[in-house]
C-alpha cells in the first residue's frame, strides 16, 4: 500500500528539502493552464512529457511535480473552473500557490476565462444522467484569507451569472432532456407543450423551463450551468428563492456542471435552504 504524502513533503519535497520558490510555482502554474487549454480545445497532451520538461527546468522530483499539479486543481475547484483528469484536488497549498494562480489570471484571466462553451448539437442525442447532489463535506477545505481574497477577485458565481452564452446552451440543453425523458415516458402530448419560459416570456417568472412531470402535473425548472465542478456557487434570485416557496410541489433546481467537457447535473427541490447556505450578496437602497 502506498503511504501517503504528508503536508510537510507536499511543501518541501526533494533531497534538497526547501519551500518552492516564486519563481519554480508560476513555472508550474504556467504549465497546468498550457495543459489545460489543450485539454478543452480536445488537443492531444501528454502529462509525463510535460512532467520531463519541468524537471529539466526545476530541481524537482516527478511525484512533487505531480503533487503541485494536484494543488492547482484545488485551487481551481474553488475557483469554478474546469481541472485536468489524473491530478485529483489535494488542500493544504502554500500561499505561494494561491498568489501565484492569482498573478497569472489577473494577466491571462480573459482568455483562460472565454474557453469556447460546447454548444448544445454536441450533447443534444447525449443522454444526460441526474447524479445525486454534491455532499455539502466536500466543500469544507481549510480555507486561507489569501484563498477567499482570490476567490472574491475572480468570483465563480459572478462570472457564471454574466455568461449569458453559457446559460443559454444550458437551458437549451435542459430544454432537449426533458423533450427526450418525456417521449421516452410515452407522453409525446406533453413533450409538445413544453415551454422555454425564461425565452418565451423573459426572465422574472422564476423558473427556466416549464415542463412536466409523467402524470401530468408542472415541473417548473430552474437551470443554473457552470464550466466547474458540481460545488461551484451560483447566484439564486430572490425572485426564484420566492418561487420555489410559493410552487414547492412543482419548482425543480437544475444544476448543469463540467459543461465545456461533458455535462452532468443535479436536481434540488424545496426547500432549497435544506442542501445550500443562501448567503445575501447585495443590498436594496431606499431613502
Amino acid at each position: 500500500m502506498t503511504e501517503l504524502p504528508t503536508e510537510e513533503s507536499r511543501l518541501t519535497d526533494d533531497a534538497r528539502g526547501s519551500i518552492w520558490t516564486d519563481g519554480e510555482v508560476d513555472l508550474i502554474v504556467a504549465d497546468y493552464f498550457d495543459m489545460l487549454t489543450s485539454q478543452l480545445a480536445d488537443r492531444p497532451f501528454s502529462k509525463a512529457h510535460h512532467n520531463d520538461a519541468l524537471q529539466q527546468l526545476l530541481p524537482r522530483s516527478r511525484k512533487s511535480i505531480e503533487f503541485k499539479h494536484c494543488n492547482i486543481s484545488a485551487v481551481l475547484v474553488r475557483l469554478g473552473m474546469p481541472t485536468i483528469p489524473g491530478y485529483k484536488p489535494l488542500p493544504h497549498f502554500q500561499n505561494a500557490l494561491v498568489d501565484a494562480i492569482g498573478r497569472y489570471l489577473a494577466i491571462k484571466g480573459q482568455p483562460v476565462f472565454a474557453f469556447a462553451t460546447a454548444t448544445v448539437p454536441r450533447f443534444a442525442e447525449a443522454s444526460l444522467w441526474l447524479e445525486p447532489p454534491p455532499s455539502p463535506t466536500l466543500n469544507e477545505a481549510k480555507e486561507t484569507d489569501r484563498l477567499r481574497r482570490l476567490v472574491r477577485k475572480f468570483d465563480p458565481a459572478e462570472r457564471d451569472a454574466r455568461n449569458r452564452a453559457l446559460g443559454k446552451q444550458g437551458e437549451e440543453l435542459i430544454l432537449a432532456h426533458e423533450r427526450q425523458r418525456l417521449i421516452a415516458g410515452e407522453r409525446a402530448d406533453l413533450a409538445r407543450k413544453l415551454e422555454w419560459t425564461s425565452e418565451e416570456q423573459g426572465d422574472g417568472a422564476g423558473y427556466d423551463i416549464h415542463s412536466f412531470e409523467l402524470d401530468g402535473r408542472d415541473r417548473l425548472i430552474e437551470v443554473k450551468t457552470t464550466n466547474g465542478p458540481a460545488i461551484t456557487p451560483f447566484f439564486l434570485t430572490e425572485n426564484e428563492r420566492a418561487f420555489s416557496e410559493e410552487r414547492p410541489d412543482a419548482f425543480r433546481l437544475l444544476r448543469l456542471y463540467r459543461f465545456i467537457e461533458k455535462p452532468s447535473a443535479f436536481e434540488l427541490a424545496p426547500p432549497l435552504h435544506e442542501r445550500l447556505t443562501l448567503s445575501p450578496t447585495n443590498y436594496r437602497a431606499t431613502f
